[in-house]
């Protein structure tokens, strides 16, 4: 069964939405319908209280239906018996209700009255919401809503069968019964008064109650027009009606007298509507039982003693006389009418005699339709009373009966009143002439004039009544009548025909101008005469000039436009009476009211009204009457005429009209005036006067700008005198003047302070209870209004004005009331515009203007009900059903913005205040409880849960989903927040996932609104679910459990519950991904909301030539759009509440007329109008393009929008919570993969290719990462080096899908360089992940021996990894090559014209092609295009000065760094071919002529006079010295092919040339101190040493002591170790390369240049200042130094591949301690398991080991270079005794001649036990080939021995 609030959820979303409902709507209505039909068939019948259910309630166990068995407490059980008795409900209903309080508001903590309160408030919420729907459904059936007709035949068919079941006499029992002092109507004496409603807030059990029995009076209304009335209940209504009007007489509220309006109305209906029918022959009930005819008249005839209950039963018999005559007409059109027609004649005399006698008319006019209650009543329901009305009184005046009772009460009021004879003359008073007058046509004042079209039976009363009228009485009613026909467009026309013609003798238009002329002369002629005084105007003349004016202000208010300008065309008589003392106040204002009306006909009359006011009306006079030194003579003024005359009277008509008039005018022109406070006769008046005043107070704040020379004018008054204060007065704005006032709370601000200070509920109270509350509630709405424009405009002056006048916000703060007041007007529910205004002057003074405001509402007990008062107002806005088109209007919008601009203020705010934060205390750590208090957030969290009318909510839930991502996103509500939303209860983030989410978006030609709020919706969504996954605390359950079902959902995933510590998820891509794309995969929500914003972008540029034909108007609407100053307040752009710079229509229409008519400034002449029709038309059409622009523009923000918020989930996921996924290379593939699509789409904007290439640079980054780092897919604990090598990576077809998207997307139509650079980098990513996966630094031996154990198929081998990469690399360069023109078109120009960061990653991709070139392609491509000679322009012209320290320096530098990456990556790539194409492009001569701080100071480790350039300096030293050194080290392979004689190569002497040009960089080289160099300053040393030892042993000239630099480095270096610090072991490494590179150095020397050392000196080479070549000695040392070095490396190489075998079989703390051995504690989280631990200390192992075999096979080479060298000493056996006969050597330094015996037997026996040592190198610990190695030791070995035997 469906619920009351479903089915009324299901009603209004169906039947009240503003656009059509679609078949499943329609379905989903009839179905609830149908399964509601017992609810509404026995309507709010209830089970009564049963004994049985009160014994099981008491016994504390109770068993509701479709639930287990529920215990109570006492508490639970007193509640429950309190609401049977109470309610007269049933107990286990009574328990139900106390559940379902429970569920909704959560009941632990409160009292039992509030439990009582809130479960009695939701049985009356489901009855109210039953009953509501109801009522809509007969709504929807009775007025024409343009619902299909299929929907209401079904709706209309449900409720006829309901009525005929009975459903007519429960509502007429129920509205009956309901009235009842018992439980189960009004309560009885014991019964709780009040309950609390959906809102939370205390309600009169009473107040309900009535509500319910109005709307069951207005179903009874409308039931009527669906099925005839039969005569019982006809019988039933008149009973209940007569009690309801006794209950009047005491009780007259507003509810009280709409219930019997409803009463009344159900018999008005029910007699016209049948005797209609008995007319037309359409079966009548009522017209065809004589019986109930008589028994029915005797009842209504029968006469009580109340008058006022006569008056009520008057209205009755009114009704009943009408259908007596219809009855009597249709029986008199049949044959043979029966004896009945005579009793129905003689019933309806007898009842027009009692109307008559009783003025019934008058009664009905007075007590039902001028009262509030009635024109307060439901706007539907009354309209169908103003039908019914008026159908009544048509067919009262066709009938001929009516007729002749009319004209005989005319003609005896005309034979008592003459035309200008008083009333008195006959005894009588002036009421009672008053009440013989016509009355009854009052009856036709309606709010629905166009009831009147096309009724001839009205213009045949008007025919009739409209003759021969002898008194002014008769004639103002008469006149009265034809200004009620002139309220439409046909009975304007009609009645100013009829005046105009001769259809009267002495009625016409021509009477009212020539009396107002006749009176004008008699008047001037009296002034003439001397000493005559003004004769008093005629009252009865007065009267019937004011009833003319009204019907001329009806006639051309109401008038066809087109036809009223040619009316009147001469309107001066109206104004010749105004100036005039003796004319009544009264008939001025009907003067100046008519004269108002003639404003907007035409702009001649607006200008000739101005005219004529000048020349007849009131003067103004400003200043006072008294004062020093000036006289000042009374004058007839308007503020005389109001100060003596009308305030005398206490009435104020013509200060009204005069106000607005001028009001009106102002709203063409300018004005400004003032009012004052007096004593008033009448309400209504003294309401108009102030309305009028406050228009004219608005008008002028909305009107006037301020300027800055109107600042600068103000003076001080006090300075001047009075004569000059009174010219003062008359020269100042009055804007200003205003501005004043409210600023130094003087007259203006405290007398509307004084409209607003008796508070809402007054207001309230008047609005429903007075009939001047609409003015009441208007002049409330003006004056905050005018408020808010105040505080708008009082920051511009007030630093100006100070001390005298201060912001507004300071004058409220001098009373708190006034502020506690204003705000809460939010409570005032009848006009949204009112509740608009306290919201917006609360979001005014909230931010920042009001510190403190939040402690102020707390400290005045006003902060609870007004939290409560912003929710009830938010969801009255969230329950409308029209479509407020101007969401500044939008009161809910308004409140959401308020939420959310708050958020961020300091702490209590009223944000915080509004969502039950706790204000008291800690914000951060409130315990947020919805369901406990109503507030703001429990409201939001409702709307956005239900969702419910999207197309008139779509702001409310864009807002909601923004209110609640701010709130998550700020540091002081995060936490409550993100808890409350983690919640089981609300399962938030995966229900909307499921709803919104993936939901197809609305169509962009039917509703583009809906479209752009739900991809704002989505957008914010996906926003809230990035910061879950971000910052949600996996160690809380909820919010880990609340990523876990994110995760599963948005990856379309099954969780996996693996051990203890974490989950993960089984993939949706479980076969994985053996194919490119081609492979058909499931999809996940994720890809689906990316394919949800797939879509071509809507055109929002500003390409007016393409809009408009007219060039010329084309460029003045460019000017206008294109100039700077439009954004400013007032310019043509604004920012909507989203922060999108639209057009603002209404300016750029006003900016568009302004231009055109300053440029073409003839359009306005005659002869013109084809052209101005042109202007206007363009102007148009700039309109419609401007609004298409706006919802464009708007559609693209919100496009962008939800793919960055999309971007945000992807990226937090990949980055922060992949870990917990199965296969996760194969969700990062299809991630990259739809992205990649996407942005290589053709409808993806630049925008979105920049957010979807940013994405794919993640899921590539993450992809490499997951291959490298730790790679997933390992389902054990234990791990293996085939793991390791044989990781799962993408299959090359996916490789090859990855790359052919990523150069679709480079080579996209629209493109930026910032985009491609994003691109760039993800290409760049991308040949990273194609890596081999084994590290070239980890031998192969290394990997092999690894492998014995390990590999079970023989094709599992290094060689066909090798393979596979080799293919991968092939598959890459061949793609790369079919598109090779043109993205290296592309990327050449990105890499010669771009910015510098572009250049710089252009260049790098460049690199990265060459790797990948396999055929030279891209080689001799950049040799065509010259791209290599213009990298050597760009290096040899960089200058990089020392000085600059700038951003454009450093990003230059990077550029060059990338320049010179690239010329060595060719030289390494393509050997010494590349090198010699370099070469001989004078690679050499430009890097020498590159001016980057001209290479000398490039080392400076400290600068003494500012240390912070250091930092500069070794960046230099990494981006600049360090490539160049690479790069003349790579030309330097070219030396090994030159002759050793030949010394004068070229490619020597210009590697030479190039080292003596930079000397002072290679000497400073050579002199840093190794033991304290860091890695990058150890490679330097080895890239000098490396050229120097190429090329330095062809210099013969020793004059730049480099050869002293390399022996002093050697004589450090080979003297001891240099220890390694935690640095690395690259370090170490460097410093092996560095002695092998001196050593071969040495070797080159000994062997080819013949150089002798000598055994040994006596010099200490640390300390030394002097050179000295090293010695035998040294060498020895090296060799020592080598052979412990060699003993070590090959130890630790055999313990870490025994470690790496055993490694699984090692503890957790084992493993972090090999971990932390390397270094590496970073990679390794707490949270990691021991299989990542494994896999991390697996392959830095691994590493370490090939460090080691790295160092063995230089410590090899380098072992055997000293081999050598020492052996060739030794074996020259002449070196130390035949001198002379000793071939020629060289020396450097100083020698000492001879080898000293002593000193070679020393060395001898050194070397023996080093040579020892070296033998005993197990070859299979060290896993090289030690053959070779042995012999020369072994030779070595046996010389050294021969040498000590000597």
């Amino acid at each position: 069964m469906v619920s009351a609030k479903q089915l009324l959820s299901t009603i209004e979303v169906t039947l009240l939405a503003p656009s059509p409902p679609s078949p499943a709507q329609r379905i989903e209505l009839l179905h609830a319908i149908r399964a509601s039909l017992p609810s509404l068939k026995s309507l709010l019948n209830y089970p009564p209280p049963k004994q049985s259910d009160r014994a099981q309630v008491q016994s504390k166990e109770v068993r509701l239906p479709d639930s287990p068995p529920i215990s109570l407490d006492d508490q639970d059980v007193q509640i429950a018996l309190k609401l049977s008795d109470d309610l007269h409900l049933n107990e286990i209903d009574a328990v139900q209700l106390i559940v379902s309080a429970n569920q909704e508001w959560g009941l632990i903590g409160r009292e039992p009255s509030e439990i009582f309160r809130l479960a009695a408030g939701l049985w009356y919420t489901e009855r109210r919401d039953l009953l509501t729907a109801l009522y809509t459904l007969f709504r929807a059936v009775v007025l024409d809503q343009g619902l299909p007709a299929e929907l209401l035949s079904e709706i209309q068919k449900h409720l006829e069968d309901l009525i005929n079941g009975g459903l007519r006499q429960r509502l007429i029992s129920l509205i009956k019964e309901l009235n009842r002092e018992e439980p189960a109507g009004l309560g009885g004496p014991l019964s709780e008064p009040y309950v609390l409603d959906s809102r939370g807030a205390l309600v009169e059990r009473r107040s309900v109650v009535c509500r319910e029995r109005l709307v069951l009076g207005h179903c009874l209304v409308l039931s009527l027009l669906v099925v005839r009335i039969g005569s019982k209940d006809v019988k039933d209504i008149f009973q209940i009606y007569k009690d309801s009007t006794v209950e009047l007489t005491e009780d007259s509220s507003t509810l009280k007298r709409q219930i019997s309006f409803s009463l009344f109305f159900s018999l008005v209906i029910a007699f016209v509507s049948d005797a209609l029918s008995a007319v037309s022959e359409m079966a009548p009930v009522l017209a065809r039982d004589a019986t109930f005819r008589k028994e029915f008249h005797e009842t209504v005839m029968s006469s009580g003693s109340d008058l006022k209950m006569e008056g009520f039963i008057g209205g009755v018999r009114l009704a009943w006389s009408v259908h007596l005559m219809l009855v009597l007409d249709g029986s008199s059109q049949k044959e043979g009418a029966s004896v009945h027609s005579s009793n129905d004649l003689g019933y309806l005399n007898s009842c027009m005699d009692s109307i008559f006698a009783n003025n019934v008319f008058q009664f009905l006019t007075e007590n039902i339709l001028r009262t509030a209650a009635y024109q307060n009543d439901d706007e539907d329901v009354v309209y169908m009373y103003n039908a019914y009305l008026h159908k009544l009184i048509t067919c009262f005046l066709s009938h001929p009966l009516a007729r002749d009772k009319v004209k005989e009460s005319k003609d005896k009021a005309m034979s008592l009143l003459n035309s200008y004879r008083v009333a008195a003359s006959h005894g009588l008073s002036h009421a009672s002439i008053e009440s013989r007058n016509v009355p009854f046509v009052s009856l036709l004042e309606l709010k629905e004039p166009e009831l009147l079209s096309g009724n001839d039976v009205i213009w045949t009363f008007v025919n009739f009544a409209g003759e021969d009228h002898s008194n002014f009485q008769t004639l103002v009613a008469f006149l009265n009548m034809l200004g009620t026909l002139a309220s439409s467009h046909e009975g304007a026309a009609k009645v100013y025909e009829l005046l105009q013609g001769k259809a009267f003798r002495s009625v016409g238009w021509s009477t009212l101008f020539d009396s107002l002329t006749i009176y004008d002369e008699k008047f001037k002629q009296t002034l003439q005469t001397a000493g005559a005084m003004l004769p008093e105007f005629p009252e009865g003349d007065a009267k019937a000039l004011v009833a003319y004016l009204n019907v001329l202000q009806k006639v051309i208010e109401h008038g066809p436009p087109t036809e009223r300008k040619d009316w009147f065309p001469e309107i001066e008589p109206l104004f010749k009476l105004l100036s005039y003392e003796n004319v009544p106040p009264y008939l001025k204002g009907a003067l100046r009211d008519a004269i108002t009306t003639f404003v907007r006909v035409s702009p001649v009359l607006k200008d000739s009204i101005w005219r004529y006011l000048e020349q007849y009306d009131l003067p103004v006079v400003l200043g006072g009457n008294s004062g020093t030194g000036a006289q000042f003579w009374q004058v007839y003024d308007m503020q005389y005429e109001l100060n003596e005359v009308e305030a005398r009277r206490e009435r104020y008509p013509s200060t009204i009209s005069f106000l607005n008039l001028l009001n009106t005018l102002i709203a063409e022109e300018k004005d400004a005036t003032d009012r004052g406070r007096r004593a008033y006769a009448d309400p209504l008046e003294k309401w108009q006067l102030v309305v009028a005043c406050l228009q004219h107070f608005h008008m002028m704040l909305s009107m006037y700008d301020i300027q800055d020379d109107d600042i600068d004018s103000v003076v001080s008054q006090s300075q001047l005198s009075t004569v000059a204060q009174v010219s003062q007065l008359q020269m100042q704005l009055p804007v200003l003047e205003l501005l004043k006032d409210f600023m130094s709370g003087k007259t203006v601000f405290r007398n509307i302070m004084g409209i607003l200070m008796p508070g809402v509920n007054s207001i309230i109270s008047e609005r429903t209870s007075q009939i001047h509350g609409q003015l009441v509630e208007k002049a409330v709405r003006l004056s905050l209004e005018i408020i808010i424009l105040i505080l708008e405009r009082d920051l511009l002056v007030s630093d100006y004005w100070r001390p005298l006048y201060q912001p507004l916000d300071i004058i409220l703060s001098q009373d708190h009331n006034q502020i506690i007041t204003l705000l809460e007007y939010v409570r005032y529910d009848f006009l949204p515009q009112i509740q608009q205004c306290s919201i917006k002057i609360m979001s005014i003074i909230s931010s920042s203007r009001m510190v403190g405001l939040v402690q102020l509402l707390l400290k005045s007990n006003a902060a609870a009900s007004l939290a409560e008062d912003y929710a009830a107002c938010l969801e009255l806005r969230s329950e409308e059903c029209q479509l407020i088109e101007n969401s500044a209007d939008d009161p809910g919008v308004l409140i959401m913005q308020l939420l959310i601009d708050n958020i961020g203020r300091p702490a209590p705010n009223i944000t915080h205040l509004l969502l039950k934060f706790d204000v008291d205390g800690s914000v951060e750590r409130t315990a947020l409880q919805p369901k406990f208090h109503y507030s703001c957030l429990k409201v939001t969290l409702e709307i956005l849960e239900n969702l419910a009318k999207p197309e008139i909510n779509a702001l409310l839930h864009e807002f909601g989903f923004q209110l609640l991502y701010e709130l998550c996103s700020d540091a002081l509500t995060c936490g409550p927040v993100m808890d409350l939303l983690s919640n089981k209860k609300y399962q938030f983030f995966i229900q909307h996932l499921d709803t919104i989410g993936v939901a197809p978006l609305p169509k962009r030609n039917n509703s583009q609104p809906l479209r752009i709020s739900s991809l704002h919706q989505r957008a914010w969504l996906l926003k809230l679910l990035a910061i879950e996954l971000h910052s949600g605390y996996l160690d809380v359950h909820s919010h880990r459990e609340a990523c876990q079902s994110i995760l599963a959902h948005i990856f379309g995933g099954d969780m996996i519950e693996i051990g203890a510590d974490h989950t993960t998820f089984d993939s949706f891509l479980r076969g994985g991904i053996e194919h490119s794309g081609n492979q058909t995969m499931s999809k996940s929500k994720l890809l689906e909301l990316l394919e949800v914003i797939q879509f071509r972008s809507p055109d929002a540029t500003v390409r007016l030539s393409q809009v408009i034909s007219n060039a010329k108007y084309a460029l003045l609407a460019e000017d206008i759009l294109g100039d700077p100053t439009t954004s400013v307040k007032g310019g043509v752009y604004y920012y909507s509440e989203r922060g999108d710079r639209l057009i603002d229509l209404a300016s750029f229409r006003d900016k568009l007329w302004l231009k055109f008519n300053a440029a073409y400034p003839h359009l306005g002449n005659l002869g013109n109008e084809a052209e101005f029709e042109d202007v206007r038309e363009t102007i148009q059409h700039l309109l419609r393009w401007g609004w298409k622009y706006n919802k464009n523009l708007e559609e693209q923000a919100a496009q962008l929008h939800m793919l960055t918020g999309w971007s945000h989930v992807v990226e937090v996921s990949a980055s922060r919570r992949i870990s917990t996924l199965e296969n996760r290379s194969e969700i990062l593939y299809q991630v990259l993969d739809a992205s990649l699509t996407a942005s290589a789409s053709p409808d993806c904007s630049l925008k979105m290719a920049f957010v979807l290439s940013q994405v794919a640079l993640t899921c590539m980054a993450k992809l490499r990462d997951e291959r490298f780092l730790c790679p997933g897919g390992l389902n054990s604990d234990s791990i293996t080096c085939l793991d390791i090598i044989m990781v799962k990576q993408l299959p090359n077809g996916a490789c090859h899908s990855i790359l052919h998207k990523l150069i679709m997307a480079v080579m996209r139509n629209e493109s930026s360089e910032a985009l491609r650079r994003r691109q760039y980098a993800l290409l760049l990513s991308y040949f990273q992940y194609c890596q081999h996966t084994l590290d070239p630094d980890v031998p192969t031996t290394v990997l092999q021996f690894l492998l014995l154990e390990e590999q079970d198929n023989e094709d599992l081998d290094l060689q066909k990894i090798d393979r596979e990469q080799a293919e991968l690399s092939r598959i890459n360069f061949t793609l790369i090559r079919k598109e090779g023109q043109a993205i290296l078109d592309l990327i050449i120009k990105d890499a010669s014209q771009g910015s510098e960061p572009g250049k710089t990653i252009a260049l790098y991709v460049l690199d990265a092609l060459i790797c990948i070139d396999h055929e030279r392609y891209f080689f001799s491509q950049f040799q065509s295009r010259g791209f290599l000679r213009s990298c050597f322009m760009n290096i040899s012209n960089t200058c990089h000065q020392d000085g600059g320290h700038s951003l454009d320096s450093l990003q230059r530098a990077c550029t060059l760094e990338a320049e010179l990456a690239l010329l060595l990556r060719i030289s390494h790539k393509y050997g010494k071919t590349g090198s010699q194409v370099l070469f001989s492009m004078g690679a050499l001569e430009h890097i020498a002529s590159c001016r980057t701080v001209t290479l000398q100071g490039s080392l400076r480790r400290f600068d003494p006079k500012s240390r912070r350039n250091v930092a500069v300096d070794i960046d230099r030293q990494r981006m600049i010295v360090t490539p160049i050194l690479r790069l003349v080290f790579s030309l330097t392979s070219l030396i090994d092919t030159v002759d050793i004689f030949e010394v004068k190569n070229k490619i020597v002497r210009e590697v030479i040339d190039f080292v003596k040009g930079h000397q002072l960089l290679f000497d400073q080289i050579l002199h840093v101190d190794i033991y304290d160099a860091d890695e990058l300053t150890i490679e330097q040393v080895n890239l000098a040493v490396g050229i120097l030892s190429k090329v330095w042993p062809y210099e013969e000239s020793n004059e730049f002591g480099f050869v002293q630099g390399l022996f002093s480095m050697m004589c450090v270096l080979f003297s001891r170790e240099v220890e390694s610090n935690t640095t690395g072991r690259k370090l170490e490494l460097n410093s092996l390369y560095l002695r092998f590179s001196l050593s071969s150095y040495l070797y080159f020397l000994v062997i080819k240049r013949s150089l002798r050392l000598q055994v040994s000196d006596n010099v200490d080479y640390q300390s030394s200042a002097s050179v000295h070549q090293p010695t035998l000695r040294l060498l020895g040392s090296l060799l020592s130094f080598v052979a412990t070095s060699l003993e070590k490396a090959a130890d630790e190489k055999s313990q870490l591949l025994n470690k790496i075998r055993d490694v699984n079989e090692l503890s957790r703390q084992e493993v972090d301690d090999i971990i932390n051995m390397c270094v590496r504690q970073e990679t390794v989280s707490p949270s990691d398991g021991i299989q990542k631990r494994r896999y991390i200390a697996m392959v830095e192992m691994c590493q370490l080991a090939g460090n080691r075999d790295q160092s063995i096979r230089l410590l090899l080479p380098l072992a055997e270079q000293v081999l050598n060298v020492i052996l060739v000493h030794l074996q020259d056996s002449s070196s130390a005794s035949e001198t002379a006969s000793a071939p020629k050597t060289i020396t450097y330094g100083t020698t000492k001649g001879d080898y000293v015996v002593n000193d070679v037997s020393s060395l001898c026996g050194h070397l023996v036990s080093t040579l020892e040592r070296l033998e005993l190198l197990n070859e299979d610990k060290v896993g090289h080939n030690l053959k070779v190695f042995r012999r020369l030791v072994t030779s070595l070995k046996e010389t050294a021995i021969q040498k000590l035997a000597l």
